[in-house]
């Protein structure tokens, strides 16, 4: 059974899914979905694939599986990127939830404004959020920077799913306005989770 990756691909969320998936030697199907179009909030979407309206959502079987962490949990479960150690799997963890708390809707939503929407196209609710977003994304670079410092990697000296889960939006964090160039250690990790055995590019 060939896992099926529902996506839209520019999509960092669904990068990581397809990251983990190459790590781990897993093949999957892709099936493409235009969100600009509103493809993943059409009835059929709604009813058969996630009821929630959105992407990835990664399909075994007859079972959906949304959200990228959950996502990618589920793939590497039984490989070396989810460490045996109980205080380091709930550390991994957190990061998996800092991600998509305080890293993804600064970050991820502001390389998705700029790059796919257009400042000029946000509505005035959008706009008013761009300099709190901007402060958002700036204080998590630099919460991992300083991680960064002292470590290789997020969990330390072993690559791991944090690193697949924080890659994803961080290595293209120039697109949403933020110089990279601030932040040292992160661009050090970003080399070198590029450089581990399996990684694919974005595209």
């Amino acid at each position: 059974m060939t896992p099926i990756l529902h996506e839209y691909s520019a999509s960092g969320n669904c990068y990581k899914i397809r990251l983990t998936a190459a790590h781990v030697g897993v093949v999957l199907e892709r099936r493409e979905y235009d969100i600009l179009r509103g493809e993943t909030r059409t009835p059929e979407f709604l009813a058969r694939v996630n009821a929630n309206g959105r992407i990835p959502v990664l399909q075994l079987g007859d079972r959906f599986l949304p959200e990228s962490n959950a996502a990618t949990w589920y793939l590497a479960e039984g490989s070396a990127l989810i460490p045996e150690d109980r205080f380091a799997r709930a550390d991994l963890l957190h990061w998996l939830f800092w991600e998509q708390y305080n890293h993804e809707p600064n970050v991820a939503t502001l390389r998705f404004w700029r790059r796919y929407v257009g400042e000029d196209q946000l509505t005035p609710l959008q706009q008013a959020q761009i300099e709190g977003k901007e402060a958002g994304g700036a204080a998590a670079l630099a919460l991992m920077n300083q991680r960064l410092g002292s470590a290789p990697f997020l969990l330390g000296a072993a690559f791991s799913l944090a690193d697949i889960v924080l890659y994803a939006y961080t290595h293209v964090a120039g697109e949403g306005g933020f110089d990279l160039n601030a932040y040292p250690a992160v661009r050090g990790w970003i080399d070198r989770v590029a450089a581990q055995p399996g990684h694919v590019a974005m595209a």
